[in-house]
């Protein structure tokens, strides 16, 4: 099994290539005791959002890394994947910009590197 980080970096990738934009990893392990890293990204419509989660799960579905819950997958406008050290968001661009959990959850010392390659 793979420590959070490297979870979380993996998942981005995969959401990454997938053509998800806006990939952020935040840390948020000292925040809150729910999770380690947020990954936050978003789809470019309701098709694109619902197509980004399903392909993640499969994805890590191939290596046994399975959610503990899913929401959102009706709608399709927000999804969220729980994979216990590391909670993903996937989002279409309006939710994300109404809901903006990124202004919550910055501290301004926890956004981990990533480098989108779309």
């Amino acid at each position: 099994m793979m420590d959070s980080k490297a979870l979380a970096t993996k998942i981005a990738g995969i959401l990454d290539n997938k053509g998800a934009t806006d990939i952020q990893i935040l840390e948020v392990g000292h925040m809150t005791s729910i999770t380690d890293f947020f990954v936050v990204a978003s789809g470019r419509n309701v098709q694109s959002v619902h197509t980004l989660a399903e392909d993640l799960e499969d994805k890590l579905a191939e290596e046994d890394v399975l959610p503990r819950r899913k929401e959102g997958k009706n709608g399709a406008r927000w999804i969220v994947l729980d994979y216990a050290h590391v909670i993903v968001h996937i989002f279409h661009p309006e939710e994300r910009q109404y809901y903006n959990i990124e202004r919550l959850w910055q501290d301004g010392t926890n956004q981990e590197s990533f480098e989108e390659h779309n």
